[in-house]
């Protein structure tokens, strides 16, 4: 299990080197996880070692969003003084990305079925 966590924290590392060295505007841990998702593809699946650790930090996940809850609180102020801004931003953001989730999955299962049609 030690194994899978130092793999894990050693994707992130890399990622934030590569974000520090090519001054990319994504942050190093989302670089990290995509050269994980590459080492998965390229692998075939998870291997045991990344399973146990990668289960045990979902089982505790939602320790991971109290950072975030302390920030909001912190900057209580900007909040109250932009809440419609970022109100607006929520709601248009996550209503675009259901409808464009939708547009892309009807179009894929119409070409699934047309495949599955035609064969």
């Amino acid at each position: 299990m030690l194994i899978g966590f130092l793999v894990l924290l050693v994707l992130q590392f890399v990622g934030e080197l590569i974000v520090m060295y090519t001054g990319m505007p994504v942050p190093g841990p989302v670089v990290g996880m995509v050269l994980l998702l590459v080492g998965l593809i390229v692998n075939g699946g998870v291997p045991e070692v990344l399973r146990q650790p990668s289960e045990a930090l979902l089982k505790h996940l939602a320790l991971l969003f109290v950072p975030a809850g302390v920030g909001l609180m912190l900057h209580f102020g900007l909040l109250k003084d932009d809440w419609l801004a970022i109100s607006v931003a929520l709601v248009v953001s996550t209503a675009l990305a259901i409808l464009i989730t939708t547009l892309i999955l009807n179009r894929s299962a119409k070409k699934l079925q047309q495949l599955e049609e035609s064969e």
